[in-house]
């Protein structure tokens, strides 16, 4: 007995946590993290009401569940009155498909039937507190005008789940009952993992974030509260995120955002590009915002405002704030203005180039898979940029693994008489090639891709993400050295910015 007391004995839920990437389920460790940003006296009120209105495997109402007991115990002294006021007048959940309905059941009342036998309270209905409404999208010209999931993709019948996640599939037009009662709830504390995307129908696997609308009716429904875990891809914006960016930013009610640059140190084995964070929406306060960096097992934690004073963008990590007040105090308009869009010459990815150059007015073109040449009758746009030279670089890169990295792929000179697919941004034509040369040698810096690091969430590295990075005097070559002292870097911010970024040869 000794030795079987001695064996490690892992909860089910943080097993189930590992599972899938694409429904993400929270292990019980974060989870407890999350619940320690509210205040403790919810958990000693008879009157808290909490809400998952994403329930995967009930593991946010389990936890909840167990530090109610405990702070109820003066209040209501006997342990099976206080679990039957606790699960029947306190926890609510919307699961997210039938079986994780009946996973959080089971999780939570330890029956996947409430009323069940087995059941640790009694409810008059196999569901309790936890429900599962099958919902409909609701489509316009291809599109769910509530989530803008693709018709194409979800119109599935009576069978398959459709995804139409009824927490956000209501409001005062549609589906009007079910937002009212939610509304009457007035619910104290909303909390969850939300789901994160749905497939939008485009190319490959392009998908369309989901997360912020149930941030969004969480506010809505105006708890005192809102606590969630949710991709930190948000902080740059850009696909339907733009909007709630730019509301989260000026919202002086989040009042604690720890961020994952890493998701495993969340999410064991998914990968989630971007990292992730979970915040605390605090409706009576406002104020700064309490930032805390988790990044190579490093914390770092500042009281800040989510914007900065002439930034329209979230710094993500605290060590980079006064760099970037730095840069900003000698009003340099930024390289991205000198970099161009994608389909820099109207060439898209699917371009097959020949291998040689079969006519006089053939043009050189770098493409993927392969380099090769294109009639000039080819090129859309752009055309006076051809005869300069010019700095190509991919337009998406993507790295794994541990710091530091190299946050953009390797830049390259284009000679003139060439031109470029969607595969490149071009950057600065010119019709001097010691100047390309020079911006090559800008954009190898660690200076510079740290910069670019900063507003680079995703493998996405278009023409937004050169937005922190100060456009410099090309007649010279820049060195991580010069760019330091230019803008008097202090020892500690140069050895931050040396950790993060890898050389580029």
């Amino acid at each position: 007995m000794t030795f079987l007391k001695e064996l490690h004995k892992p909860d089910i839920l943080d097993c189930i946590a590992h599972l899938s990437s694409d429904e993400v389920f929270t292990p019980p460790k974060l989870v407890n993290e999350m619940l320690n940003l509210l205040p403790p006296e919810l958990f000693t009120s008879p009157d808290t009401k909490f809400l998952d209105p994403g329930c995967k495997s009930g593991v946010f109402l389990r936890e909840i569940a167990q530090r109610l007991i405990e702070g109820l115990k003066e209040q209501i002294p006997d342990l099976q009155q206080r679990i039957e006021h606790i699960f029947t007048k306190q926890l609510y959940g919307i699961a997210i498909t039938e079986l994780t309905a009946l996973l959080a059941r089971r999780s939570v009342y330890c029956s996947k039937s409430a009323n069940g036998k087995y059941s640790v309270c009694h409810f008059a209905t196999p569901d309790g507190n936890i429900e599962y409404t099958r919902t409909r999208h609701i489509w316009k010209n291809g599109k769910c005008i509530l989530c803008g999931a693709s018709q194409s993709q979800y119109d599935r019948g009576d069978i398959l789940e459709t995804h139409a996640y009824s927490f956000i599939h209501c409001n005062e037009e549609q589906n009007t009952a079910q937002w009212k009662r939610l509304k009457d709830m007035k619910f104290d504390v909303i909390i969850g993992n939300p789901p994160y995307q749905l497939s939008d129908g485009g190319n490959g696997a392009s998908a369309r974030p989901i997360y912020q609308l149930f941030v969004e009716q969480a506010k809505r429904l105006n708890p005192r509260y809102i606590t969630m875990i949710i991709p930190a891809r948000w902080f740059s914006g850009g696909k339907g995120l733009d909007d709630f960016r730019n509301e989260m930013m000026h919202d002086l009610r989040i009042r604690y955002i720890y961020d994952f640059f890493d998701a495993e140190d969340c999410f064991p084995g998914i990968d989630l590009s971007g990292g992730v964070c979970y915040f605390l929406w605090d409706r009576d306060n406002k104020g700064d915002c309490t930032v805390v960096s988790s990044r190579n097992n490093e914390i770092n934690s500042l009281t800040r405002p989510l914007l900065e004073e002439g930034v329209d963008r979230f710094i993500r990590f605290n060590e980079a704030v006064n760099i970037v007040k730095k840069i900003h105090t000698l009003k340099e308009n930024s390289f991205g203005e000198e970099v161009s869009s994608r389909k820099p010459f109207g060439i898209s990815t699917t371009i097959r180039p020949n291998n040689k150059q079969t006519f006089h007015d053939n043009i050189k073109i770098y493409a993927y898979p392969n380099n090769g040449y294109i009639p000039l009758e080819q090129v859309s746009q752009h055309k006076e940029w051809i005869n300069l030279y010019k700095v190509f670089v991919a337009k998406a890169y993507g790295e794994r693994g541990d710091f530091p990295y190299f946050v953009i792929g390797k830049p390259f000179l284009g000679e003139k008489g060439t031109c470029c697919s969607e595969t490149y941004l071009t950057i600065f034509p010119t019709p001097f090639r010691t100047q390309a040369e020079n911006c090559i040698s800008y954009l190898k810096t660690k200076f510079v891709r740290f910069l670019i690091l900063l507003m680079k969430n995703t493998q996405n590295a278009a023409r937004g993400v050169y937005e922190f990075v100060p456009i410099q005097d090309f007649t010279q070559e820049w060195t991580d050295e010069k760019l330091y002292k230019k803008y008097g870097l202090t020892k500690e911010e140069i050895e931050f910015i040396e950790s993060m970024i890898k050389p580029m040869e």
